[in-house]
C-alpha cells in the first residue's frame, strides 16, 4: 500500500463530490502511480463509509469486469467488486434522469438475491446456488467519476467499481428452475438490437462470479448476507445512453427489464 490514510480520505471525498456534482476528476492512477489495488479498495470502503454516514445503506454488491468483452472494452484484465447502496436502485417504471450522471452506460445482468449468508473463503458454485432465493432480470447503469472513462483497475475499484444505478425486473425465478450458464440475453436500444450475449460469458457461470465475490470480499473482512442482492457482471459490452433513449433487456427463461432515460434539465424547464 502506497497511500496514507489522509490520501485515502481525500480521494474518497473527491469521488463522492464528483458524483454529487456530475463532474469527473482526473485518474487516480495518473496522480498516484504507486497506488495498488489494496489502496483502491481502501478508497472504496471509505467512500461507502461517507455515504452510509450520510444516511444511505448497503443493499448488496456487484462484480465487475467478469466477461472478456468488458475487460477488452475498458482495458482491464481482472474482475473487481463494488457496493450497491439503496440510493442506486431505480424503479423500472420511472424514467431515469441521465444528465444527473456523467457518462452512463447500460449492462444487462442476472441478479441473485440471497436467502442465506455466504462466507468465504472456500465458497463454491454449489454453495451459491444453495444460498440463492431467486434471480431477477436486471440492468446496471455504470458510470465513471474518472474523466473520459480513462480507468485502470485502481481507478475503477476506488470508484466503487464504476457503480451508478440498478433497475430490477419484476419476475422472480428460482435457480432450481434454470441453468445459470445457459441464459441468452438480447439488449435493445430504442427497439433496435445493440448487443446479444449468453450468461456463460460471465466467468463461465454467473454463480461462479458470486462465489468469487464471496471469497474475495472475505479477504477484506466482508461477508454476503441473507437478503443481499448480487450483480455478477454482464455478458455483453456496456452501451452508452442519451436522453430520450429507451433500453430493454430480454432474458431467456427470466422475462425482461427496461428503463427510459430523460433529461432532468428539459423536465425542469417544462415545469417552470
Amino acid at each position: 500500500m502506497a497511500l496514507s490514510d489522509e490520501d485515502i480520505r481525500r480521494l474518497a471525498g473527491e469521488l463522492w463530490d464528483a458524483e454529487r456534482r456530475s463532474a469527473p476528476i482526473q485518474p487516480i492512477s495518473g496522480r498516484h502511480p504507486d497506488a495498488d489495488i489494496d489502496d483502491a479498495y481502501r478508497i472504496q470502503l471509505e467512500g461507502v463509509r461517507l455515504r452510509t454516514g450520510a444516511g444511505d445503506r448497503v443493499r448488496g454488491h456487484k462484480v465487475g469486469l467478469t466477461a472478456r468483452v468488458m475487460q477488452r472494452q475498458f482495458g482491464v484484465e481482472r474482475p473487481d467488486f463494488g457496493h450497491l447502496l439503496a440510493s442506486m436502485f431505480h424503479p423500472e417504471g420511472e424514467p431515469l434522469a441521465v444528465d444527473e450522471l456523467i457518462a452512463p452506460r447500460v449492462e444487462p445482468e442476472l441478479a441473485f438475491v440471497l436467502d442465506a449468508p455466504l462466507r468465504g473463503p472456500g465458497v463454491t458454485v454449489a454453495d451459491v446456488l444453495g444460498a440463492t432465493a431467486f434471480v431477477l432480470p436486471a440492468l446496471e447503469i455504470i458510470d465513471s467519476r474518472i474523466e473520459d472513462w480513462r480507468i485502470g483497475i485502481v481507478d475503477t475499484v476506488a470508484d466503487n467499481a464504476s457503480s451508478a444505478k440498478v433497475v430490477l425486473g419484476g419476475t422472480r425465478t428460482p435457480v432450481s428452475d434454470l441453468d445459470p450458464r445457459l441464459i441468452g440475453v438480447v439488449l435493445r436500444r430504442n427497439g433496435e438490437i445493440v448487443e446479444t450475449g449468453a450468461s456463460g460469458a460471465v466467468l463461465g457461470n454467473p454463480a461462479q462470479a458470486v462465489a468469487w465475490l464471496a471469497n474475495t470480499i472475505a479477504s477484506h473482512g466482508g461477508v454476503l448476507n441473507a437478503g443481499d442482492l448480487i450483480m455478477p457482471g454482464t455478458c455483453t459490452r456496456a452501451v452508452g445512453m442519451e436522453p430520450g433513449d429507451t433500453v430493454r433487456a430480454d432474458f431467456e427463461h427470466l422475462g425482461h427489464v427496461g428503463v427510459s432515460f430523460r433529461s432532468a434539465k428539459v423536465t425542469e424547464g417544462a415545469a417552470a
